[in-house]
Order: structure tokens, then C-alpha cells, then sequence
């Protein structure tokens, strides 16, 4: 990362004395050039964006134990340089956050922590991005990342609490997402739930999850269960396993999903199951290489089946 220090020598006064603030530019270039099969259709070489992006943060010390800090969080194509998440220009993320002792409280527009608690961390070999990323996880909380008032807690003995409301401001449901961590050594457990309001023709939908990982030496083991609740159609199982062995700058990966038939669009029929094995190899803490094969089986609807085999780098900075 490039650092921008921005040290604010305000004039000192007796009524106010002078901060700090610190602000980073940071981002992130992940691009893949793959041999990719939809359905039937014959194989084709793509180069792929795999969720680059480009960021402001900073903090600001305010004395007594507060902080007020920020992120702005851009996304872009890497492959045509155009913006991504739907044209919305600081679409990843445009909050600002009060914290201190209490823990934090934000406002705005960031990625659902259920999210951040369970898959993010099960899907490790790309940061669950780009065409190996996790099919079958109910997502749907992406759809109620903005217009959000949340709150961190502390973390004491290794248990901290995350929960969002949204408001749905008349232009889409809302909703609220919970996660519970517990960390200690090289364990991590999580219980997420996360809803969304009946909106329109939306129905209202549901889902709750368990995540853990351990590591030990070289060896690290994770794995989610999800349950998808939607109104008018029956429950969903969605579950996942990962495992990474790193040997030197070598990380080997492979991971395994699946989910039963009950849930809406292409899963009412047959369900799904995904694997991806995968290789990095990390030049250094920022630039990486790496190459993965990644397949998902929708049963019974072999035209959305999906398969690629790439080769990429991502760099940090």
C-alpha cells in the first residue's frame, strides 16, 4: 500500500487542540486470462476482472479514547477499465465510523459482515472473487448493503458481535445482518443470520449460517452451513469445505460446495455442487501468481453448468 500521510498542523488554540488524521490510497489489480465453458456452448478464452478495486481510508484520533475513521471503496474492470457494481461509482463501500471504547458505530454502504464471517473466510484461494468464487451462498444480502446504521462491538475473550439495520427508503426492503465471532489461537467460529423484508414482488427471505476455520503449521481447514429461507418455496442447505497446505511462497488449494434443491430460481430443480482446486504463488506480501481450475454442476439444468480453467496475478498496493 501507498500511504499518503495527510498530518494536519492546525494552529493551536486554547479551546481546541490539534489532530491528526491519516488518510491510505490502496487498491487492488486481479486479472485472469481463462479457457471458459457455459452449457454446451463451445470453450472461449476470456480475460478476467476478478473484483478489483481502488480505495480511500483514514482516521482521525479526536483525543479520549475516540477515533472517527472512513473508507470509500471504488470498483472497477481491470480488463476494460470500466466501473464495476453497477456503474455506482464508490459502489464497494462509502461509510464513516465513530468508535472508541463502546466499540464503533457506522453509517453507509458496505458488504453484509455475514458475509465477511463465513464464506470470505471458506473461500480463500482467490478472496472468493472473480469465476471461482462461491456459487451457491445466498447472497442476497449484497442487495441490502447500503442506506446502513451498524455497530462493532469490542472484542473481549475473543467474542465480538457485528450487527446492520438497513433502511429500505422506499426503493428496496428492509433488512438487518448479524454476525457472532469467537477467536482463539488459530480457531475461528461464526454464526451469521440475515434478512431481507418482503419488497414488491420480492419475497421476503431468510438465511442463517455456521462458519469455522482452524489453522495448525502449515494447514488451514474451513467450512460453512448455510439455511436460505424464502416465503413460498422450501428451505435451501448450502455447505462448503476448504483446505490450503503452504509450503515456502507455494499455497496449494482445494475446495468443495454443494446445495440441496428448495430454494428459488435455478436451484428448484436439482440443486448444485462446485469444486475448484487451485495453486498461488506469492512473489511477495503484495504480488501473487496463480492458477486454478473451478467447475459447477447445476443438476438437471446442464445449460447454466459452468467451467474454467485460468491462470492469473493479483497485486496489492
Amino acid at each position: 500500500m501507498k500511504k499518503i500521510a495527510l498530518v494536519a498542523a492546525l494552529a493551536a488554540t486554547a479551546a481546541a487542540p490539534a489532530f491528526a488524521q491519516s488518510v491510505t490510497l490502496w487498491g487492488r489489480l486481479n486479472t485472469t486470462v481463462e479457457s471458459q465453458k457455459v452449457g454446451s456452448a463451445d470453450r472461449k478464452v476470456v480475460v478476467q476482472n476478478n473484483s478489483s478495486r481502488l480505495g480511500l481510508r483514514g482516521s482521525e484520533d479526536l483525543g479520549g479514547g475516540l477515533k472517527a475513521s472512513f473508507s470509500l471503496e471504488h470498483g472497477l474492470d481491470s480488463d476494460t477499465g470500466a466501473v464495476s457494481n453497477g456503474g455506482v461509482f464508490w459502489g464497494r463501500a462509502s461509510w464513516v465510523q465513530l468508535e472508541g471504547s463502546f466499540g464503533a458505530v457506522r453509517l453507509g454502504n458496505w458488504f453484509p459482515d455475514s458475509y465477511f464471517s463465513s464464506v470470505d473466510r471458506t473461500s480463500n484461494h482467490n478472496h472468493d472473487t472473480g469465476t471461482s468464487s462461491d456459487a451457491l451462498f445466498s447472497s442476497f444480502g449484497f442487495g441490502t448493503r447500503t442506506n446502513k446504521v451498524g455497530y462493532f462491538s469490542p472484542t473481549v475473550g475473543g467474542f465480538g458481535f457485528i450487527g446492520s439495520v438497513r433502511a429500505g427508503e422506499g426503493s428496496g426492503p428492509r433488512g438487518y445482518d448479524l454476525s457472532a465471532n469467537y477467536e482463539v489461537g488459530g480457531l475461528h467460529i461464526a454464526g451469521t443470520l440475515a434478512r431481507n423484508d418482503r419488497f414488491g414482488a420480492s419475497a421476503a427471505r431468510k438465511a442463517y449460517g455456521l462458519e469455522a476455520d482452524y489453522s495448525v503449521g502449515p494447514f488451514l481447514v474451513t467450512g460453512y452451513y448455510q439455511r436460505e429461507d424464502v416465503d413460498g418455496f422450501k428451505s435451501r442447505d448450502i455447505g462448503r469445505v476448504s483446505a490450503m497446505y503452504t509450503v515456502g511462497q507455494s499455497e496449494f488449494h482445494v475446495n468443495v460446495g454443494g446445495t440441496k434443491a428448495g430454494g428459488d430460481a435455478e436451484f428448484r430443480t436439482g440443486g448444485a455442487k462446485q469444486y475448484t482446486v487451485g495453486y498461488n504463488y506469492n512473489l511477495s506480501k503484495r504480488t501473487k501468481l496463480y492458477g486454478f481450475f473451478t467447475k459447477t454442476d447445476y443438476n438437471g439444468v446442464g445449460v447454466n453448468d459452468f467451467s474454467s480453467l485460468a491462470a492469473g496475478i493479483r497485486h496489492n498496493f
